[in-house]
């Protein structure tokens, strides 16, 4: 890595990504807060999910950021900047154009740092960044409290993800939906104000469940989130908030193995259905549903949200 391990300054952090990345960058953040303790830590990162790290204080303050076509809204020098975002090159340039006094990355050829790993999970390679300019973290600091309530009766179903590859069909969704409410749990949809069309589909297809697509806020997710018995989604970002709020979960993963992506912490808590050769051979922004998600039944999701719910009382 470049500069001085010396330099003072602010803190600046790439990661304009979103709500999984953000979810799985908390580890790394804390490790910045811990050994940088004098220092307000700066996140450029799309606006949502800047805001609401902030609010859970897991930030100082946010640099609003989509994407790497547009130069970072930093008008210092002389700090810490710090790329969560990628390998590199582009990621290095935006950061570099900030002058910074010390630059922590993943090496290339113009950048001095540890090697990119591609077969790691994500917490771990960025802690593993971070570590290496003293910043002491792990798996465990992924955990997070974003509310004071005990745990609900309610099952979130969230059947949406960014790419179709992740989208497990709404027909199966809806009947695992059907089946748990024939058992008695309480079952409430979720999504993103772009798939609310996604969830109406599910709901009449479900019959009896309440549809929260669209008027949650980020915050307000979270909290749902964590208060929730019980969470069935595929690969998206709502899977990480069970993850580190330590609400059980049953996760369907398709293109990218769980080993990349899946629960760091709490394995006891989460149920990971995968029907993958060990391959990753998959797109994740794929336009068609994967072939090992769509090998998942809706009988597996059931069997694994029965053992789960018994578990959980």
């Amino acid at each position: 890595m470049s500069g001085s391990p010396g330099s003072g300054g602010d803190v600046l952090v790439l990661r304009a990504l979103g709500l999984g990345d953000a979810v799985t960058g908390i580890a790394p953040l804390r490790g910045m807060r811990r050994a940088w303790p004098d220092r307000r830590l700066w996140l450029a990162a799309p606006e949502t999910v800047g805001r609401w790290l902030q609010g859970i204080g897991i930030v100082d303050e946010v640099v609003p950021t989509v994407g790497l076509d547009e130069p970072l809204g930093w008008d210092r020098a002389g700090h810490v900047a710090v790329n969560l975002h990628g390998k590199g090159p582009r990621s290095h340039e935006l950061l570099r154009a900030t002058r910074p006094a010390r630059l922590v990355a993943f090496a290339t050829a113009e950048t001095t740092g540890p090697a990119w790993r591609a077969d790691e999970h994500e917490v771990d390679r960025w802690c593993r960044l971070v570590r290496s300019a003293g910043c002491d973290c792990d798996r465990e600091d992924l955990r997070v409290d974003v509310t004071a309530d005990g745990r609900s009766d309610e099952v979130l179903l969230h059947p949406g993800a960014a790419a179709a590859a992740r989208r497990w069909p709404p027909d199966r969704w809806a009947a695992v939906a059907r089946a748990l409410a024939a058992r008695g749990a309480p079952v409430t949809l979720t999504g993103g104000p772009d798939e609310a069309d996604l969830c109406a589909r599910v709901r009449a297809l479900a019959g009896p469940a309440v549809d929260l697509a669209g008027p949650l806020s980020l915050p307000e997710l979270a909290r749902r989130v964590a208060r929730a018995r019980l969470l069935l989604c595929g690969d998206t970002g709502v899977a990480h908030l069970a993850t580190a709020t330590g609400t059980p979960s049953v996760l369907l993963f398709g293109p990218v193995p769980p080993r990349w992506w899946g629960p760091a912490i709490d394995p006891d808590l989460h149920t990971v259905l995968w029907h993958g050769d060990g391959t990753p051979d998959g797109d994740p922004h794929g336009t068609v549903i994967d072939s090992a998600l769509e090998e998942i039944g809706a009988g597996e999701v059931l069997a694994a949200a029965d053992a789960l719910l018994v578990r959980s009382g």
